[in-house]
């Protein structure tokens, strides 16, 4: 089940207001050359590349699939390229502005992962991250609950994804440690409204959900999302329903 661009923008307006506060918190002084990693359709990343005109932005995803329309977007100061966040750490470049909206919770270990972005950054350089809160949000609770139990564990072969997003204490500690100044860290919920249980099916299935479909045998996916389905309309027994969902944002500027 590769990512799915019209899926994932079914929800475009509530995804699009954390990269918009997000985007609020960069400096524009000295932002000259840039990247967005896990830059999806591109669209924000063009959104960046015109809000700081003097910067050359580079947009980086590891889905074809998100990439196959960005080619439209790509100006003299703005070009996309295939890759993983990996490879990226391991080319010398560094860079004024590393970006990445709602892309770094798909990574392992935080711990190793942010002083290695850092790392990458010029003097004066920022991070702005924004990444889903998964250990508070109440589908992927119900998600993980679901895949460690036992007749979906042996489906997946034991396989589960415990979330890597750390607390926010953690991520001021990373930052501050690693020569971070100038932070901005806070814990966000942007509500979505919910008509009914599809919604809120439809709304992960553009994401967290991917992973564990992707490793289920055909008769099993639907086995999986229906009961997927009937946990999420037991918890949200009254319609329409609030989902508050929480978002992570984190900013900072190299000594």
């Amino acid at each position: 089940m590769p990512w799915n661009p019209d899926n994932y923008n079914q929800f475009k307006d509530i995804r699009f207001k954390p990269f918009y506060d997000l985007a609020e918190l960069i400096v524009g002084d000295t932002v000259l050359h840039a990247v967005d990693l896990g830059c999806g359709t591109g669209e924000q990343t063009a959104i960046l590349s015109k809000k700081f005109a003097e910067a050359n932005f580079l947009g980086i995803d590891s889905s074809a699939e998100m990439l196959s329309e960005s080619h439209r977007l790509e100006t003299e100061s703005l070009k996309f390229r295939q890759s993983s966040v990996e490879k990226f750490l391991a080319e010398p470049r560094t860079w004024d502005l590393i970006f990445s909206n709602a892309a770094l919770q798909w990574l392992e270990d935080h711990q190793v992962l942010f002083p290695q972005l850092i790392s990458k950054l010029n003097a004066g350089g920022q991070l702005a991250v924004q990444m889903p809160y998964q250990p508070e949000n109440i589908l992927n609770k119900i998600l993980f609950e679901l895949g460690n139990e036992e007749s979906f564990r042996k489906y997946l072969n034991d396989w589960n994804r415990s979330s890597a997003v750390l607390d926010i204490d953690a991520y001021a500690q990373l930052l501050f440690e690693n020569g971070l100044d100038q932070l901005d860290l806070s814990l966000r919920v942007y509500p979505l409204i919910a008509t009914d249980a599809d919604t809120l099916y439809n709304f992960i299935a553009g994401s967290a959900l991917i992973p564990y479909i992707e490793r289920l045998a055909d008769d099993k996916k639907v086995l999986f999302i229906d009961e997927f389905k009937t946990r999420i309309n037991k918890h949200f027994s009254k319609f329409p329903a609030i989902y508050s969902f929480k978002r992570i944002l984190l900013y900072g500027r190299k000594k």
